[in-house]
């Protein structure tokens, strides 16, 4: 690395001392999370022909049911589908939302308005073709309170009201300030909606923190959960696809959704299938170096006198830290300094522009060598107040501190004495 203007060095090096202890805790999650996986993986006899993938119907596909098994073994369900016919995130969760939610169903949000594409494919926007309202479904939100947590008084009003067939619990922020959810908080939601609205249905958006944890929703009573496998799960290794985990039913209606009635045990894994086991196998510890990344990062602009969530000794439930510039300018140009320090396209100079679900400009830093990874180091946010920069990933703890140095060197130092 370049040698770096004396204070910001001075400033690492404090930075370095005082999250020594979290890095432990850190390797700590790392341990348990692995081992979870990895009984999985000896539980379910992975063998070599189970990596090799199906073409066609995609019949008799050995691997992918057996992967199936490993997620509701490691997510403790009863069952799961894991495929790469979910083509992003959104995409995973919509399907399960829309093969258990029939007309005249309502879907709640216990934790406010939805993040933007979200908004979409619910029917929130100007845009009607193919979204959950087009299909006869309601939807209701309980606005969080000022300090971004929920409320449960105006949540009882609304679950004994609406008796919702389904209550979401949105786990990361998107691009809102918020808190993340931990599981600690989720497991007190699950709890209090299992009380009000005994018979509604607890569906967890869980992108960005499989493994950020030691445990998962799932184990404290979510009926069914979502994520997206070129986050977290797919350890950087998986190109495509998604997940979702839960009771047997539901993990049923969400094939048929996927697919056709009757063909909810086809689908074609073709070359997936390595990248899927692998990606799952590296996720912990992929997952824990992120986390040591937005831990400094946190640290570092603390100490520089910003403002970030999470701060870094706070419990961390996904891999997502936010910096708010409160200045468009700088924002946009520690996103471009992102950019500048990746290992693919680094010569590219991002700008903003409309995004496809998004309602404001989007400026994103993605140099991934799988398109829109966010496990991977990336960062990004909307061009609107308080100009945020949403940073997440990457694979190896060393790229990110390398990377965020550098940022913070050119755009705060650049004018020091080296």
């Amino acid at each position: 690395m370049e040698k770096m203007p004396e204070k910001l060095a001075q400033l690492v090096h404090e930075v370095d001392q005082e999250i020594a202890p979290k890095f432990q805790e850190i390797d700590e999650q790392i341990l348990y999370n692995q081992e979870k996986v990895l009984d999985a993986f000896r539980a379910e006899e992975v063998a070599e022909a189970d990596l090799q993938g199906t073409n066609g119907y995609g019949d008799d596909d050995t691997g992918r049911d057996k992967l199936d098994r490993i997620y509701a073994r490691v997510f403790h369900t009863e069952a799961a589908v894991v495929r790469p016919q979910f083509v992003s995130g959104t995409h995973t969760l919509f399907t399960a939302l829309l093969g258990n939610l029939q007309a005249g169903d309502t879907l709640t949000y216990l934790t406010g308005m939805p993040y933007d594409t979200m908004q979409e494919v619910i029917g929130l926007t100007d845009k009607k073709q193919g979204t959950l309202a087009q299909y006869g479904v309601k939807f209701a939100h309980v606005p969080l309170t000022e300090a971004g947590l929920v409320d449960y008084d105006e949540a009882k009003k609304v679950l004994e009201r609406d008796q919702p067939k389904i209550v979401a619990i949105q786990r990361s922020r998107g691009y809102a300030t918020r808190k993340t959810f931990t599981v600690a908080q989720i497991k007190e939601m699950i709890a209090f909606v299992k009380q009000v609205s005994p018979k509604s249905l607890v569906f967890i958006d869980n992108c960005y923190g499989e493994f950020s944890e030691k445990h998962e929703p799932t184990e404290y009573g979510a009926d069914f959960m979502a994520g997206s496998l070129i986050k977290n799960a797919g350890g950087g290794i998986a190109k495509t696809g998604g997940y979702v985990v839960g009771k047997k039913e539901l993990i049923e209606n969400t094939k048929i959704a996927l697919t056709a009635p009757g063909c909810s045990d086809e689908g074609a894994t073709l070359a997936n299938q390595w990248d899927f086991y692998e990606g799952f196998f590296l996720s912990p510890n992929v997952t824990g170096m992120a986390e040591k990344g937005m831990i400094f990062a946190a640290a570092l602009f603390e100490k520089m006198g910003m403002d970030v969530t999470p701060k870094w000794n706070e419990t961390r439930s996904d891999v997502i830290e936010t910096i708010i510039f409160n200045d468009p300018k700088k924002m946009q140009a520690f996103v471009k300094e992102v950019q500048k320090y990746s290992p693919v396209d680094s010569f590219v100079n991002p700008e903003a522009y409309h995004m496809p679900g998004y309602e404001d400009k989007v400026i994103m830093a993605a140099g991934n060598f799988v398109s829109g990874s966010t496990i991977e180091f990336s960062a990004d946010g909307p061009i609107r107040p308080p100009y945020a920069v949403y940073m997440q990933g990457g694979l190896t703890y060393a790229h990110d501190k390398i990377a965020i140095i550098n940022a913070v060197k050119d755009i705060f130092f650049n004018d020091q004495e080296k």
